[in-house]
């Protein structure tokens, strides 16, 4: 490969496809002032041989760089960066911990109200503490802003918030260029931005709002995934336990709908995940039971599907998460907001 002041970098472990990793290094390197406009680039045979790809995911990322005018090809010379207003101003580092609906809401909330003005790279680490470390020291120092959500698994597989290892290396990164989403830590110290929930109130405090609705019901079930490979924050049980508590209902938890479930009038119904309201609803109509007035449910997070078939929910505001993360990095402001949560009535109660 032809000298260059600049270094493409290829995640072999990254789920982000590798020509589009191409384009988001080249990207991130003329940002960066690496790559001058009007500097040549590597051919599509010396990247290829380089980087120990394919000649075609080499020539798809040019393709697409040249689509946007991110870079031009001059016959019998060949590839040089050019000027252009697709390029971004913030390089920004966007890591969750799994590929859920509500995740990806997230996401694409904060890349749409970013616009231009931003580039991101999204990367997954499913919850678990090694991944998450690994992803962090590879690129550390490489990016404006590191927008981090923190969930992860114990050894049972229950949820744990951060271990040890993962504060220290939270610690490395720069706070001013430090978000972190959902999840609260107050272990860290410095003048961090944050958007939170507070599961534990959240879901008292909405269960609240919706109590003229539930207390025509005998009993309240949660359905809380005691065991997953992506675990839930214990604290969701500890807020349901305080409103039945509180409101004297008689109340049960349960790890997932079963098959055959033993329904029963007047129950109400919670559930966090998607499988366990589809088992629920499916043996709710088996039975002939009417729901929301038989048996009630209500959902845990709100998707376009449960508004469709007119579930109950209750929910944090998924797309105000991303575009408070993205205001943060607009405005380069450092604050801490619990975000919004919703009781949204529908019919299955």
């Amino acid at each position: 490969m032809t000298s260059q002041t600049f270094e493409i970098k290829i995640d072999p472990n990254s789920r982000v496809p590798k020509y589009k990793q191409i384009v988001d290094s080249i990207v991130y390197d003329i940002a960066q002032g690496n790559l001058k406009i009007g500097e040549k680039i590597p051919s599509i045979n010396e990247l290829s041989e380089h980087l120990l790809l394919s000649r075609d995911t080499v020539e798809k990322a040019y393709k697409n760089l040249k689509e946007k005018k991110i870079i031009v090809s001059v016959k019998g010379k060949g590839y040089y960066t050019s000027k252009t207003d697709l390029i971004a101003k913030t390089n920004v580092f966007f890591l969750v911990n799994k590929p859920s609906t509500y995740k990806m809401m997230i996401y694409n909330s904060f890349v749409d109200t970013l616009g231009i003005n931003g580039h991101v790279n999204l990367y997954i680490y499913h919850c678990d503490e090694t991944l998450f470390n690994k992803y962090l020291e590879r690129n550390l120092g490489y990016y404006d802003y590191y927008v981090i959500m923190p969930h992860f698994r114990d050894e049972n597989s229950n949820h744990v918030s951060h271990t040890t290892a993962v504060l220290e290396m939270i610690d490395r990164i720069p706070k001013q260029k430090l978000i972190l989403l959902d999840n609260t830590k107050p272990e860290i110290r410095g003048d961090y931005g944050s958007i939170y929930q507070d599961f534990m109130e959240d879901i008292y405090s909405a269960l609240k709002e919706g109590l003229d609705r539930i207390k025509k019901y005998d009993k309240i079930i949660l359905v809380y995934p005691n065991k997953s490979v992506n675990p839930y924050p214990k604290r969701i049980v500890h807020g349901f336990k305080k409103f039945c508590v509180e409101y004297r209902f008689d109340f049960e938890v349960l790890d997932e709908i079963y098959d055959d479930m033993e329904l029963q009038s007047k129950d109400v119904y919670i559930t966090i995940q998607e499988r366990d309201l589809v088992n629920l609803v499916r043996q709710i109509r088996a039975k002939n039971l009417i729901l929301g007035k038989d048996i009630g449910v209500i959902s845990y997070n709100e998707t376009p599907l449960k508004e469709l078939l007119g579930i109950t929910v209750i929910s944090t505001d998924f797309k105000a998460m991303g575009e408070s993360a993205a205001y943060m990095v607009l405005k380069n402001k450092k604050e801490k907001v619990k975000n919004v949560f919703k009781y949204i009535e529908r019919n299955s109660v």
